[in-house]
This record gives structure tokens, sequence and C-alpha cells, in this order.
């Protein structure tokens, strides 16, 4: 044992451990986060993609159009430009969703630096993805820099028109939801909760002390009925 701390190969005292199971095999593979990283990446990448050239064929094809009903009519494809949030929401605020949007941007790369769960990673890219892809319409739509209007162009009966980066973010944050209260965190572990203590109706010695001290018992046992 005295060979193995002096070589390194073992920590000479137990106060050097991690106290939190994991945490040195995480902290050890920076290759892991990179993956997480690559991840998010690579799933904000597809959704403002899908996004945009969904927006580009819409632009394109629907403008002079009458709105095409799928399925029976559960479906339908339109065209329509929304000054205000997902959803049609807040048309007089189109300046403050930029803002907003931004922010979640800032907020989600920043996050990232801690990322190591696979569930978080697809759900941060969702949501980074959709923000992007409302965003650039924000930043490059008519009439102007940080007021454009967003293309929307899903439809379905007696809901708001939408877009793909509208999804995205709704499916992102229902995950996110889902994760915080099932105790995952960024780091990839989940949380638990201590171990509540025994309490003394559990614990028969707490209420009887005979039955902790044999003595005390058999001793009171030994005594005579004339006692």
């Amino acid at each position: 044992m005295y060979v193995m701390q002096t070589e390194g190969r073992a920590p000479l005292s137990g106060d050097n451990a991690s106290t939190r199971p994991g945490e040195g095999e995480i902290s050890a593979h920076p290759a892991a986060q990179r993956r997480r990283l690559r991840l998010l990446v690579v799933v904000a990448l597809v959704v403002v993609l899908l996004d945009q050239i969904s927006k580009y064929l819409i632009v394109r094809t629907m403008s002079t159009r009458e709105p095409i009903s799928l399925l029976g009519g559960f479906l339908t494809i339109t065209y329509t430009r929304n000054p205000g949030a997902a959803f049609s929401l807040g048309t007089g605020f189109t300046f403050l969703f930029t803002g907003v949007a931004l922010a979640v941007v800032f907020v989600i790369l920043r996050t990232a630096t801690r990322l190591f769960s696979i569930w978080w990673a697809l759900a941060l890219g969702a949501l980074l993805g959709g923000a992007i892809g409302n965003l650039a319409d924000r930043m490059f739509r008519a009439p102007g820099v940080g007021r454009g209007y967003v293309v929307d162009w899903i439809q379905l009966p007696h809901f708001a028109v939408f877009n793909l980066a509208d999804s995205a973010i709704t499916c992102a944050a229902v995950a996110i939801v889902l994760l915080s209260l099932l105790g995952y965190e960024l780091d990839g572990r989940r949380a638990t909760r201590p171990a509540k203590p025994a309490s003394a109706e559990t614990d028969p010695s707490a209420s009887d002390p005979s039955a902790s001290d044999p003595s005390a018992s058999g001793s009171e046992q030994e005594k005579s009925p004339l006692e």
C-alpha cells in the first residue's frame, strides 16, 4: 500500500477522494463533453436549416396561393407574417422578443460549457435552433433589422399558425421540464434525495430503554414477587 501511495497510484488519504459518485470519471473525460457539444450544435443546425428552408419554400410558393388543406382539414398549409412571439402571441412587442431571443441564445451557449448529458444536449440543441430560426427572421426580414416579421405556415384546427422553429421550441421546453422533474442534471447525473433518519417510532430502543439494555430487563425478571 505504501509503494502504491508513493508512486501516485492511490490517494494518500480518503479525504482526497471525490465526494460525488462519478465526479472524477466525468472530469477526466473532456472528450465526452466535446461530443455533447457537437450533438447540441448538430441538432441546432438541423432545426435552423429545416426551419429556414421550409420558410423559403412557403414564401416562394404560397404568397400568391390559397391555403392548402391536408388530412381532411386537420392540417392547413398557409402563409402569414407574424410580428409577435411563437404562435402569434404579443404581436406588438417585436423588438422585445428580438432581445429575448438573443438572451436565450447567450444563456444556452453559456450553459453548454457544463453539458455532459445526451438528453440535455438534445433539448438545448432544439431550443437553440428554434430560437435562432425565428431570430433570423426578425433580423433579416421586412420591415427592418430587429423588427422583421416571422414566417408562419402550419395551421391546425382551433390553433394559432406556427412554424418548425416554434415546434422545436415547444418540444424542447417540454423535454426540459421533464428532465428537471425527473432529476436529471446537465452533467449527466440524476439528483437523489438524502435518506431520512430513522424516527423514534420505527426504533423500539428509543421508546423502550430495556430493549437496548438486556441486563436491565434480566435483573427485573430475577426479582421475586416478595421483594
